[in-house]
């Protein structure tokens, strides 16, 4: 039976992303950072733009979640296309590469962000782990 794979920023593949970052990601490789991060993509599929937030806690992933509309205050807001987005997700690229290409925007501390990127990348690996259809 071929495994199920789940719809690129569906709510169900949100939640598979959210299970697996808790239970992938301990505190130590986390780093223990406190932080939350704003991804948004713009020029989805359906013309849309959606965000996701990831919130952090002592290296603790507290939540992920999708949103539309409102966005959510968090210490780094990271904006790029859809299509760089999924790059990412699928581990093709790495997000720091991104950023200093200028293929993406960065809100919040610049420094700290490119200090923290290793620890993005280890969220990037885990979410490339999930089943996925683009």
């Amino acid at each position: 039976m071929p495994e199920r794979k789940f719809k690129y920023l569906s709510k169900e593949w949100t939640e598979e992303v959210g299970k697996r970052l808790k239970k992938d990601l301990t505190p130590e490789k986390m780093k223990h950072i406190t932080s939350s991060m704003l991804t948004i993509y713009t020029n989805c599929p359906d013309k849309k733009t959606r965000a996701l937030y990831y919130k952090l806690k002592d290296g603790v992933v507290e939540s992920v979640s999708l949103v539309e509309g409102a966005l959510p205050k968090a210490e780094f807001s990271i904006t790029a296309d859809y299509d760089m987005f999924a790059k990412i997700s699928r581990a093709e690229l790495k997000a720091r590469s991104a950023l200093m290409s200028g293929k993406m925007t960065l809100k919040g501390n610049l420094v700290k962000a490119l200090t923290l990127s290793p620890t993005v990348d280890r969220l990037n690996e885990v979410i490339a782990k999930v089943p996925t259809e683009y």
